[in-house]
């Protein structure tokens, strides 16, 4: 007898024997009118209730249909082909991992692979309740059967085998039928026990804890609703014009509405469903999570856990209700177990615990630092202006406040204290900042050119509006550095666009997030559709879209492109380009471009600071590209013990060059990590070395042409470029 055989009540394998027969004729009576009553019949009503559209979500998917038609950026109309790619993109919404459905599920749905679009069309969304009560029912039978196996006993499990499990079957094949599942479920139960051993726990921990997994993703399955079904098809529908253009359910909107104003405390980060898991898409500048320095964007959350409290298992939990544990009064913990970004599979996670707070307009506005550098024999003071995010204070504004606080406000006065230090160039800041107000960004072009165009917004129908800075006052008229990384997204990317084809600055870090598309909310008679409806433009003509900013100079980053940026999004519109504007180039840098990155390349090749970057961008890569790993016990230990000695000789490395004493242990590094997340006036310098080299790089700039020293000089402006 199998593990399997064992774990079943011994009635419950012969009614499986007896009902295999109508695992078929069931998932396509789900999809045939009429034929509904055969689910009362296989399922207990007790185990699970479907759930079925209300005339309200008719209507609203009829009003979602028309709007993407005729008033989305994209010119996509509604076929069989866009029905068979909403039909997988549900499914992979629904069972990303491949881990709940088998290809007889799959065969049987396919009569409707290719009759979404034209239900869509007239708000017919049964087909896509059917769709997911299946996905429900064979969820709940796949935990049923993983509580059963742990509940036997774990201690049974054989790990001396040579067996392996993928990592991301999110490319796999479908298991053939339910006991091919059979045997990926054990090896997935077997994956997560080898990874509580290694955590140092004891098989009845282990077993409490995934006991308490699966039931708290039993009871979430139970509890499913109507408006979960909806949104969940509604969002594979409408992500087929662009990733950003989603369905909010009338709770979702209320949280949405919330955010935007920023009226409730919480840990100051932006969530968005994954498919089961809810993921840290980035953090809000200032906020808690964010000083905290421990959680990271692409995260994904495994539990909440309240101060004090018992974790609660979020695995498959609605947005809003993982929203709604995280948030709680001012000044409270909440501990979040993640499976970091850069974990090797999703059995690795680590709990953070944060404090929570408002955030804070000033914990966000513009700060500045100055550096100085000795360069053979010659001193160079730079000036460093770092900003979060792009940001007004509307509220006193519109109240008429004179000191009102806002991004060109702030960076206006940080200037001038600084040429009031004799600062020879500035280096601005923009890694890790997401955007926000798009007239800051065009405002803070302004303060380093003379005036002219900063972006161009193109809508649906090919109309096109030009931002201009109109003031001819120029701020700061020296050389200039804008540091980028790929999550300068959106408001960052105008701004370092618009520098770089004035040739007013030099861009240096990797290339940026890609984000350059313009959405708007509109109300629905059943919750809210965000709808993209403009892209922006460079007034070169390019599009920041999915592109993003290229830096003149390159920095490798840690980020991990192929998850996070535009590009790595389904479905994201393309990279085009329209007419440019006529602006001014103060500066070609062609001629020098070429020994500038030469330099740049000879101080990394001796720099200590990069080497231990490139070894950890080295490391990284490398966990990335694990497609499989080991459940041989003997195995799994000998690599673990390989990543974390590994975790603990680059921490050693990156402390003896501030000179301090290294880690004996891992858990030192982790208990240190711990002691400085907690202590939010900590600073971390571990990259302060990319803006040092920012002002090296000035410093190069200077040397090879001291032209560049000002824009102010007539005979330094060059023509007008022209649109071709």
């Amino acid at each position: 007898m199998t593990i399997a055989e064992k774990a079943m009540p011994r009635s419950h394998r012969s009614t499986l024997i007896k009902k295999a027969g109508l695992s078929a004729a069931f998932s396509i009576a789900l999809l045939i009118p009429g034929l509904s009553g055969l689910q009362a019949k296989v399922e207990e009503p007790a185990v699970y209730q479907p759930v079925s559209p209300t005339i309200d979500q008719a209507r609203a998917n009829i009003l979602i249909a028309r709007q993407l038609q005729f008033t989305h950026f994209r010119d996509l109309g509604i076929s069989d082909e866009l029905s068979s790619d909403v039909f997988d993109a549900y499914l992979n919404y629904l069972d990303s991992q491949r881990v709940y459905l088998t290809q007889q599920d799959i065969d049987a749905l396919s009569n409707v692979r290719n009759r979404l679009g034209s239900a869509l069309k007239t708000g017919q969304l049964q087909p896509g309740f059917d769709i997911y009560n299946l996905v429900q029912q064979r969820i709940i039978e796949r935990l049923k059967f993983a509580r059963d196996i742990v509940e036997n006993d774990i201690s049974e499990l054989d790990f001396s085998t040579t067996e392996k499990i993928r990592v991301d079957r999110s490319d796999s094949q479908w298991e053939a039928d339910k006991a091919a599942l059979d045997k990926l479920w054990i090896k997935r139960i077997k994956n997560a026990v080898l990874a509580q051993r290694l955590s140092g726990n004891d098989d009845d921990t282990i077993k409490e804890t995934l006991l308490r997994r699966y039931e708290g993703q039993l009871k979430r399955a139970y509890q499913a609703r109507s408006e979960d079904a909806f949104q969940a098809y509604m969002n594979a529908f409408t992500g087929m014009w662009d990733p950003h253009t989603s369905y909010f359910s009338p709770r979702t909107s209320e949280n949405f509405n919330i955010n935007m104003s920023l009226s409730l405390e919480g840990i100051g980060a932006v969530l968005q469903s994954d498919n089961e898991y809810t993921k840290v898409v980035r953090l809000v500048p200032g906020g808690p999570a964010s000083k905290q320095g421990q959680l990271q964007p692409a995260d994904r959350i495994v539990s909440v856990a309240q101060e004090g409290e018992e974790p609660v298992n979020v695995i498959g939990w609605r947005l809003d209700e993982v929203v709604d544990l995280i948030r709680g009064p001012r000044n409270s913990t909440v501990s979040l177990e993640v499976i970091p970004a850069n974990a090797s599979d999703e059995t690795v996670t680590r709990s953070i615990a944060i404090n929570r707070d408002e955030v804070k307009l000033e914990e966000q506005s513009a700060s500045k630092d100055l550096i100085r550098l000795d360069r053979h024999g010659a001193t160079y003071n730079i000036g460093v202006i770092t900003i979060p995010t792009f940001y007004a204070d509307f509220q006193a504004m519109q109240a008429g406040d004179p000191d009102y606080k806002s991004t060109t406000r702030d960076v206006r006065k940080l200037i001038n204290e600084l040429k009031q230090d004799g600062v020879d160039g500035v280096v601005i800041d923009l890694r890790n900042n997401g955007g926000g107000a798009l007239h800051e960004a065009n405002d803070l072009v302004g303060l380093f050119i003379d005036k002219g165009p900063t972006v161009q917004i193109r809508n649906a129908n090919n109309n096109v509006q030009v931002l201009n800075d109109e003031d001819p006052t120029v701020v700061y008229d020296g050389p200039l550095v804008v540091l980028v990384n790929r999550m300068s997204a959106s408001a960052s990317e105008i701004f370092a666009g618009a520098i770089q084809d004035y040739g007013r600055g030099l861009v240096v870090g990797s290339q940026t997030f890609g984000k350059g598309t313009v959405q708007a909310v509109r109300p629905l008679n059943h919750g809210q559709l965000k709808i993209t409806q403009s892209k922006f433009y460079r007034v070169s003509g390019g599009s920041t879209q999915h592109k993003g900013v290229i830096p003149d100079i390159e920095i490798p980053s840690r980020i991990d492109k192929t998850r996070i940026g535009e590009d790595a999004l389904d479905h994201a519109l393309p990279w085009d380009q329209i007419e440019a504007v006529p602006h001014t180039r103060y500066f070609d840098f062609s001629g020098i471009i070429e020994e500038l990155r030469s330099r740049h390349a000879d101080r990394f090749e001796t720099s200590p600071e990069f080497s231990l970057l490139q070894k950890e961008i080295d490391f990284l890569n490398q966990q990335r590209q694990i497609d499989y790993v080991s459940l041989n016990l003997k195995e799994r230990t000998a690599q673990h013990n390989q990543v974390e000695n590994t975790r603990l000789t680059i921490a050693n490395a990156r402390r003896e060059l501030r000179g301090d004493e290294p880690f004996d242990t891992l858990e030192d590094l982790e208990k240190w990590q711990d002691e400085q997340a907690e202590n939010l006036d900590t600073t971390d310098e571990e990259l302060d070395f990319v803006i040092r080299e920012g002002g090296h790089i000035m410093a190069d700039l200077l040397d090879l042409d001291q032209r560049m020293a000002s824009i102010l000089t007539p005979t330094r402006f060059a023509a007008k470029t022209e649109a071709p």
